[in-house]
Order: C-alpha cells, then sequence, then structure tokens
C-alpha cells in the first residue's frame, strides 16, 4: 500500500449503498417474460450490467422496443423506493472522518441517480465523487469504472477496495486488481465468497478499521 497516496473505498450503488435490487429484478423479470422467456430469472441474470448493455445484447429489436423500454423504466424510477443497506450511512461518516476518499461507482444512469438525489439530498454529502455509466466507455465487468476510481483520486490500486454485490461488478473490482468485499444482499454468501476477499450481510458493525485489515 502506498502510504503518500490516499486510501479509496468505491462502492457500487443498488445492493451496496441502496436496497433497490429486489424492486429492479421484479421490472426485469417482467420484461424477460415477455420478450426473453427463454431466459429464466431474466432479472437477476442480467445484474451489473448497464441500460445500454442490456439494450445491445437483448432489446435491438424491433426498433421502437428501446424508447418503450426506456420510458417504462424512466416511470418506473420515479417511484422507486430509495432505502439504505443497514449501517451503511454510519460506515461512509467514519471513513470520510478518517480520511479516506469515497465514491459511487454505478451502472446507473445520471437521470436514475437525480432520483435518488431527491430522495435523499444528503448522499452527495456522504461521498466525493458520483461515477454513474454516462462516464463509462464499458461495463461491468469490465474493470473500466473501478480504474476511473483510482485515478479520480489519484491513488494507486492497491490503495483501492471495492464493495459489490453484483457478479458482474465483483468480476469488475477483481480485474481492476482491487480488494474486494462482498454484500451479499442480491446473491447468498457461499455465491460470491470465492469472488470476494471478504464478504458481509450488510454494513452493521462494520468499521474502518475491519476494513482497513482487508486492505493491508
Amino acid at each position: 500500500m502506498n502510504k503518500v497516496k490516499p486510501i479509496v473505498a468505491l462502492f457500487d450503488f443498488d445492493g451496496v449503498v441502496m436496497d433497490t435490487e429486489s424492486q429492479y429484478t421484479l421490472f426485469w423479470d417482467e420484461k424477460g417474460r415477455k420478450y426473453h422467456p427463454e431466459i429464466p430469472d431474466f432479472g437477476h441474470y442480467i445484474k451489473g450490467q448497464t441500460l445500454t448493455q442490456l439494450y445491445e445484447s437483448y432489446f435491438l429489436h424491433p426498433s421502437e422496443l428501446q424508447p418503450q423500454i426506456t420510458r417504462e423504466l424512466n416511470e418506473f424510477e420515479t417511484r422507486m423506493q430509495f432505502e439504505y443497506i443497514p449501517g451503511v450511512v454510519d460506515f461512509m461518516r467514519e471513513l470520510r472522518e478518517k480520511g479516506v476518499k469515497i465514491a459511487i461507482v454505478t451502472s446507473s444512469n445520471d437521470k436514475k441517480m437525480a432520483n435518488a438525489y431527491r430522495a435523499h439530498p444528503e448522499l452527495l454529502t456522504l461521498v466525493d465523487e458520483i461515477l454513474t455509466a454516462d462516464r463509462f466507455m464499458h461495463s461491468k465487468p469490465h474493470p473500466e469504472c473501478f480504474l476511473m476510481g483510482a485515478k479520480v483520486f489519484d491513488s494507486d490500486i492497491e490503495n483501492c477496495i471495492v464493495f459489490e454485490d453484483s457478479f458482474h461488478g465483483l468480476e469488475a473490482g477483481n480485474r481492476a486488481g482491487m480488494k474486494v468485499i462482498g454484500l451479499a444482499t442480491t446473491n447468498p454468501a457461499s455465491a460470491i465468497e470465492d469472488k470476494a476477499t471478504l464478504v458481509i450481510p450488510d454494513f452493521v458493525g462494520f468499521t474502518y478499521e475491519k476494513m482497513m485489515r482487508v486492505l493491508d
């Protein structure tokens, strides 16, 4: 670990900061049943992918399908409930007190995140940066988003720790060469334990000291 460079904590948003994954699963399961009945549990299968990636992989045709889904998704997100993962606010506040740089690194776009800010304006005071899909060329599991997280703080990879819940996100953190802590909020701990240095159910009781033991 580089003692001169800052420590950086990179948080995925859905399923890590906010408990929204179950809501998205319902939305995308409905789309899967309608357009891709050959893929069981579609909402779970596509977790961690950006909307652009989903469109390119599953909804290219007919041409009017993407605008239709976008309208439905935008409407759905205005009605979503944004509830924090237990313990995450206290943990973020402790990290800031310790001088840790914090970024949310999410596959969500700016429009969706604006809904979260309206529901929780204090979110903007808890972190230093929010990196959305609108800033990335590649989607998770590509490591670009987490490498950008290190770059914006002028830090080194070995100083960065990733908090993720989805398979694509966990893979992205590992491919970035960073330590990864898995949140068993979307997938059971047994399904992600081989993809993370540590798996936790939420942030209750999780501290700066415990994080640093993983990072060291």
